[in-house]
């Protein structure tokens, strides 16, 4: 049954109340008078196809949700807005924010375009009762750590690309300018699916960590549409269960003594063995030379930069696995507080982590799904260059594109050309 102007103009109204916008906010964004916006919400004033595609953006939504027989009034941003209401404030972010979901809403209409069911990829949830404890936290997110990289394949090298890691995991990933005291934020909506963005603010490494982080909500806490990592809310469990995880998923044990065995260290000062021949045993004795295993600060620094962590997370990653001593953290904790460890990785050589997790982690999958689409004659052409303008692709750049994606095909050239 189609939609009335009258209940097209209550969902328009219950977008605008669930986005935290006001008339005259939207008026202004339009280009109209807000009793223009007070009509069409009351049904009494039709809305243009082109006015109701900038307002499904403006409110974050797909315009066939305006269209559809259900219709939710809650869209992807407003849980999360109820956590964070300063954020609902700061247009920069909210547009940002909406940029990078309207691209997870393209790439969700373009798997259902062509058939490919995100739900057999979907990540895992881990089904574990809520912490009761630190302690506890702390254990179910170095288990679910280790139980996630073994399902991954990943053993214990250092990961790779979280962003392409999380691509795989039916994730998809943003970076956007955020509040300093915001890390990262989860988004779990049937309109994007799952979805995490972190703060580009900060630096790659904290980046890292971050996108480990909302990875460990998004496996534990799949029950809350929206959540927000704030630096004030470091001591919640849920929060300290996330860091565990990011910690241990980042740098897992046996990788880490590995690395630390590689560099001559983490070996006992004082050894013992004994040999049997079935009758009797002979003992034997080995001591290392006094300081020869202590951890140094340049060690530190060739530690992160091998599993792509910040120089402090491989400190205190250290010191929970016992391989330095308290007040060996502690001195080492300082020197870095100190800017050492900064200068001591520069003049290493050890350059800062490759800043891979820029702009949208699946731009690579809208260009891929849009091109794969079109050549199915399953969008226009002019929908595909949509997508490409969306991403922020010139126009020589989508000429390329075009040319290069239609290379060899000698039947479909007619198609493929720029004015087609």
């Amino acid at each position: 049954m189609p939609v009335t102007d009258l209940e097209l103009g209550r969902r328009l109204k219950a977008a605008r109340e669930a986005s935290g916008l006001t008339q005259e906010e939207v008026a202004q964004k339009l280009g109209v008078s807000r009793p223009t916006v007070t009509q069409m919400e009351l049904g009494n004033r039709p809305v243009t196809s082109i006015e109701l595609e900038r307002l499904a953006f403006l409110y974050g939504r797909d315009i066939r949700e305006f269209v559809a027989d259900e219709f939710e009034r809650e869209d992807a941003l407003a849980a999360l807005f109820r956590v964070q209401p300063d954020m609902a404030q700061q247009e920069s972010i909210v547009s940002s924010l909406r940029s990078c979901l309207a691209l997870a809403r393209e790439v969700t209409n373009l798997e259902a375009l062509l058939e490919l069911h995100r739900d057999t990829v979907a990540a895992v949830s881990y089904a574990v009762a809520l912490p009761s404890s630190r302690w506890e936290a702390i254990q179910q997110g170095e288990r679910a750590a280790e139980q996630e990289r073994r399902r991954l394949g990943l053993g214990w090298a250092p990961v790779p690309s979280l962003a392409e890691i999380l691509e795989t995991q039916a994730v998809r990933t943003g970076v956007v300018d955020l509040p300093p005291e915001v890390s990262g934020l989860t988004i779990n909506h049937p309109s994007v699916g799952i979805f995490i963005v972190v703060n580009k603010r900060h630096a790659p490494v904290r980046r890292r960590f971050s996108l480990a982080h909302e990875y460990a909500h998004v496996l534990f806490d799949r029950r809350l549409k929206g959540i927000v990592t704030r630096t004030q809310d470091r001591n919640e469990l849920i929060e300290v269960r996330a860091n565990s995880f990011a910690a241990a998923f980042l740098m897992p044990e046996d990788g880490v003594r590995h690395f630390v065995e590689f560099l001559g260290k983490g070996r006992a000062s004082r050894s013992m063995a004994q040999v049997f021949d079935e009758e009797s045993f002979v003992l034997a004795e080995g001591r290392m030379p006094p300081g020869s295993q202590d951890l140094q600060l340049y060690d530190v620094a060739h530690l992160a930069h091998y599993f792509g962590v910040s120089r402090m997370t491989a400190l205190f990653r250290l010191r929970n696995l016992r391989l330095i001593t308290k007040a060996e953290f502690e001195s080492l904790r300082l020197v870095e507080e100190q800017g050492v460890g900064r200068e001591m990785a520069r003049l290493l050589a050890l350059p800062d982590v490759e800043d891979g997790e820029d702009g949208v982690g699946f731009r690579h999958r809208v260009l891929n799904l849009g091109l794969e689409a079109f050549r199915r004659e399953l969008i226009t052409l002019a929908k595909l260059r949509e997508l490409a303008h969306i991403l922020s692709m010139s126009e020589p750049e989508v000429e390329a594109l075009l040319e290069r994606a239609c290379h060899g095909d000698e039947g479909d050239k007619e198609v493929w050309t720029p004015e087609g």
